[in-house]
């Protein structure tokens, strides 16, 4: 049976009577945060099929709703997500120090669903000195990757957030290269945190690399650098799998209108973008579950939708850090600013603390938090509206 003869045997019934308000779709009208490619509006007979899409070259084909399985802690969330249609599940091997993984393989064993399903996960690159070293430290974490989710391959593995230069080491490629002969890994790729548009545009040149995970939503509507080279890693064949999309799901603490971010205006602002294979928001109980995957059915804005991307100052009353890195060179003392905003989204919007924590460790001693303690005024400056001095602030009083 194919994948699409699947989805489509799948019953909605239960779905759909839980989620029938936000399957209401409307045409799409011009929205304010730059160019949408988006379909034409769509008939009611198509709006109840699930959308799927190609993932590059690597010849998977998937809904483009998936789920992001970092933050969620309950196995019966993920077998539900099976149930309503998802077919690609995204954790890593630092996910809840390994508990992610051993929960994800549980419930796919249970459901005899392997054949049925894509599985992502990620290993860091260690640091290591010699091209040997890292190639086998990667392997023995890879192996450990696949006791842990009761597996003999994956579908994806990707190097966690590398650098241009990490995810091009000898020893990393080693590594890759090995799990993909020894098909313990069907495809490879790489997820980044930084220097995203960078690090596409060399996975779409060097055509090692098969997907790449990035954070994409739409307080980067105005990032064209980042949007052109998913573009051009999309047509070299690189599928493109898109994380953080509803840029966190919260707003700052002084946005006027309230805490809430519209979950399904911001993934489809994602998925509209064709170049986008599937997403993988991070979601944690059954009714987040439902409303993200009541976007696989359709992508057309509600005209509530279309408000809530029209606000005047969205990306400011968000306060999405896109990681870009400029911050770094207003502070005096060289913090690692942009991954003390991860550690601070993780801790303060995720409520995952254990990888805030392991986010925070591996940041290195020179430009760790302490750095921080003596600071009694953060001179960080953040060009997307990102609150650094009150969310560092926020980190020393639960760190230090």
């Amino acid at each position: 049976m194919t994948l699409k003869e699947n989805i489509e045997q799948l019953s909605r019934r239960k779905f759909i009577s839980g989620s029938a308000s936000a399957l209401a779709l409307a045409p799409m009208a011009p929205l304010a945060l730059g160019h949408l490619d988006v379909p034409a509006s769509m008939a009611a007979a198509q709006a109840r099929k699930i959308i799927t899409r190609k993932l590059g070259k690597t010849g998977i084909e998937v809904p483009i709703v998936s789920m992001g399985v970092m933050n969620a802690d309950n196995p019966a969330v993920v077998k539900e997500s099976y149930e309503i249609g998802v077919r690609f599940f995204d954790t890593a091997a630092g996910y809840q120090m390994g508990r992610n993984e051993e929960m994800v393989g549980k419930v796919i064993k249970e459901l005899g669903a392997r054949k049925k399903v894509y599985i992502q996960t990620k290993i860091h690159k260690p640091r290591l000195d010699s091209a040997d070293a890292v190639a086998k430290q990667m392997l023995s974490d890879f192996d450990k990757c696949l006791q842990r989710l009761q597996m003999d391959y994956v579908d994806i593995l990707l190097v966690h957030g590398p650098s241009v230069a990490e995810m091009n080491e000898p020893g990393v490629k080693q590594a890759m290269a090995e799990v993909k002969k020894l098909k313990k890994a069907h495809h490879i790729g790489v997820s980044t945190h930084m220097d995203h548009a960078n690090v596409i545009l060399d996975a779409a040149k060097g055509g090692f690399y098969e997907a790449v995970t990035v954070a994409y939503n739409f307080t980067q509507a105005q990032d064209t650098a980042l949007l052109d080279a998913i573009k051009k890693a999309h047509a070299a064949g690189v599928g493109i799998i898109a994380m953080k999309t509803q840029a966190s799901g919260r707003r700052g603490p002084n946005a006027p209108e309230g805490p809430a971010v519209n979950q399904t205006a911001a993934l489809k602002w994602v998925l509209n973008h064709k170049e986008i294979a599937t997403a993988i928001p991070g979601y944690t109980n059954f009714d987040h579950m439902k409303e993200d995957f009541s976007v696989a059915y359709g992508l057309d804005y509600t005209d509530v939708e279309k408000k809530f991307l029209s606000e005047k100052n969205l990306v400011a009353s968000v306060q999405f850090c896109q990681q870009c890195s400029n911050c770094r060179e207003t502070c005096p003392k060289g913090v690692d600013v942009p991954t003390l905003m991860r550690t601070h989204m993780y801790a303060a919007k995720y409520g995952n603390f254990v990888h805030a924590r392991a986010t925070l460790d591996g940041i290195a001693a020179t430009a760790s938090l302490r750095n921080c303690s003596d600071c009694s005024e953060c001179e960080a400056k953040c060009a997307h509206h990102v609150g650094i001095a009150e969310n560092i602030r926020d980190l020393k009083s639960m760190y230090l």
